[in-house]
């Protein structure tokens, strides 16, 4: 048994899974000498959601960290995770658009890419599998890992052979939510060490305490890698330790070769690290055994909660929780992992929200129904499928093949905002996201959120409180801060509850006072115009969302169920439709609007 190898996290899921992906490069290289010195059979630096919180909240490059990663970590593998066919985003990108992400990530310094399909369908690996090979970087292909009535060791096994006869380097098994037990990661890693030539890897989080157990008996199995988080960024919905794995396995026959006190001391310097991101800790990322019957992974906790916070709705977590395997069920038990946790959570909170089950359905989960995203693993609720996409064809083959090729038309739609390569596929994953903040860099305007000052010596945070009473006109008012959005040039919209009904408020930032820290006491503020929605032709949403297409306007003639309105949540869409028939006398929103429940977004009379 050669030794065992461990790949580090902290720098990517480690802090997604405990701090909303906040970590900023500024604080990653400082400890990248150590890291580099540390013996890691890789460092996972890249992918799942770091792209979009760099762009959306840090106002980084995330081109740019790599590079400097790259240049900092010179005798280190650095692993990216990649979503198949949907790459980094949330839809199947063309052939040549998966081809030429794999070519720029090789270029600037990826060396391990690991490849999964959230549904299973090894038919959404190939494209990218190739282009890994043909970069002469090492292709792992990941399993992800659920428990159902339709998921087995003969299937993960089948997926597994699949994955390493299309060329992959190794096989992982990617435990998401902490599914794992120790009796059943001994069982499928018998099963595909025994099966397969490449080496297995093992990657499970901790949510429900188990992860360490399951690593020891995938080592005493046969894996040869384990997924390890220094202790700073370990346990709950992140990783096992890594020193203490090390410590574990020290002297024995899969002793890691790893310094011990290096590894203490990259904890020491992270243990600090994370005290200036306590703004972002969350009471969902501890240990968590329901994972094991409802399957939600951290960070899909953690959206779910901002979302229910944001709503006002955050005692509703429990229901959520508990129509989830509901929602999965019908879906036909995909497992819970990107892009398919999003889809399965949003609906499952506006199922719980609105009081109806699929009264409003994402169009992400019509795509599903529809096989945009593949072949679902088991029989869909046909109920379901028909509310959603009527009697509309439902696509049977691969499909990506049904897509044209786009790099050309991304580039010209990227027009003068893209400097690069590189800047092109940035707009090609997150084109609102990735537009906005090209815009903000040719302005010379990015300004990450601001981070909440540190506990003062007396252990109260400086900061406005979250609930209290406001007296005007005679009149008392309940204010219950529920949640904020990010904060740009102009204003920061703030979530709130007056009397329990749920509002939006923007804080209106003055010009000359507008600074990392603004003075809070010298803010103007303003409340939403629009009407509130009283009258059957008045359309609203059913949570706090983002406009991102209006389709109609003042004057149009429009039949009850017509598309008025597309709005965004939890990275979702969801199409907003005529409530009744008549004429539009009033639309009060345009794209990028931030609207909440309550409000008529638009008027039919």
């Amino acid at each position: 048994m050669p030794k065992v190898h461990i790949t580090e996290t902290v720098l990517r899921d480690g802090h997604q899974s405990l701090i909303a992906t906040r970590m900023r490069t500024e604080d990653m290289l400082p400890i990248c000498d150590k890291l580099d010195q540390a013996g890691f059979w890789s460092l996972e630096v890249w992918g799942g959601a770091t792209f979009d919180a760099c762009l959306r909240f840090l106002k980084e490059d995330p081109w740019e960290r790599l590079r400097k990663l790259r240049q900092a970590l010179p005798n280190t593998r650095l692993q990216m995770l990649l979503r198949g066919q949907n790459l980094l985003g949330y839809r199947h990108y063309s052939d040549d658009v998966v081809e030429a992400f794999v070519q720029r990530a090789a270029a600037n310094g990826i060396d391990v890419f690991r490849i999964f399909d959230a549904l299973n369908d090894t038919r959404n690996l190939r494209t990218a599998i190739d282009a890994v090979k043909k970069n002469g970087k090492h292709a792992q292909g990941a399993i992800s890992y659920t428990t159902s009535p339709v998921h087995g060791i003969p299937q993960f096994v089948a997926t597994a052979r699949a994955m390493e006869a299309m060329g992959c380097d190794s096989i992982a098994i990617k435990d998401m939510a902490g599914l794992l037990t120790p009796t059943a990661t001994a069982e499928l890693v018998d099963a595909l060490v025994g099966e397969l030539k490449v080496p297995v890897a093992v990657h499970s989080h901790a949510t429900a305490g188990l992860a360490s157990m399951c690593q020891l008996k995938a080592i005493e199995h046969g894996a040869a890698h384990i997924d390890t988080a220094i202790s700073a960024f370990a346990g709950g919905t992140s990783h096992p330790p890594t020193e203490s794995m090390v410590a574990a396995l020290r002297g024995s026959e899969y002793d890691t070769g790893l310094d011990l006190p290096l590894l203490q001391e990259i904890g020491f310097y992270f243990h600090e690290v994370r005290k200036k991101y306590h703004q972002y800790e969350s009471e969902f990322t501890g240990i968590d055994t329901r994972v094991q019957v409802n399957q939600v992974p951290g960070g899909m906790i953690s959206n779910l909660s901002n979302q229910l916070r944001e709503q006002g709705a955050l005692g509703r977590m429990s229901e959520v929780l508990a129509e989830i395997p509901r929602v999965r069920e019908d879906l036909g038990y995909p497992p819970l992992v990107t892009p398919t946790s999003q889809i399965v959570g949003t609906q499952a909170v506006l199922n719980v929200l609105t009081g109806a089950r699929y009264k409003n359905i994402t169009n992400e989960v019509k795509f599903y129904l529809q096989g945009r995203y593949g072949k679902a693993p088991g029989a869909v609720n046909s109920i379901v499928r028909q509310q959603a996409i009527g009697n509309e064809e439902v696509i049977e083959c691969r499909p990506a093949d049904l897509l044209s090729s786009e790099l050309h038309n991304l580039r010209d739609q990227a027009g003068g905002l893209a400097q690069s390569d590189e800047d092109v596929l940035t707009l090609a994953m997150f084109p609102e996201v990735g537009r906005e903040f090209l815009e903000q860099r040719q302005q010379g305007e990015l300004k990450p959120e601001p981070l909440e000052p540190l506990p003062s010596e007396n252990g109260k945070i400086t900061a406005a409180p979250t609930e209290f009473n406001v007296t005007m006109h005679g009149e008392t008012y309940h204010i219950k801060v529920t949640g904020t959005g990010h904060k740009n040039r102009q204003q920061r919209p703030f979530y709130v509850t007056v009397d329990g009904q749920p509002e939006e408020v923007n804080i209106e930032i003055l010009e000359e006072l507008f600074s990392e820290v603004a003075d809070g006491a010298k803010t103007s503020s303003g409340t939403s115009k629009r009407p509130r929605a009283t009258k059957p032709g008045h359309v609203t949403t059913s949570m706090p969302a983002t406009i991102v297409e209006v389709m109609v306007k003042q004057g149009d003639e429009v039949k009850a169920g017509a598309p008025l309105l597309v709005t965004e949540a939890m990275k979702m869409e969801s199409e907003l439709q005529a409530p009744v028939s008549g004429k539009v006398v009033a639309v009060h929103v345009i794209k990028g609007d931030r609207v909440t429940p309550d409000e008529a977004l638009v008027e039919i009379e």
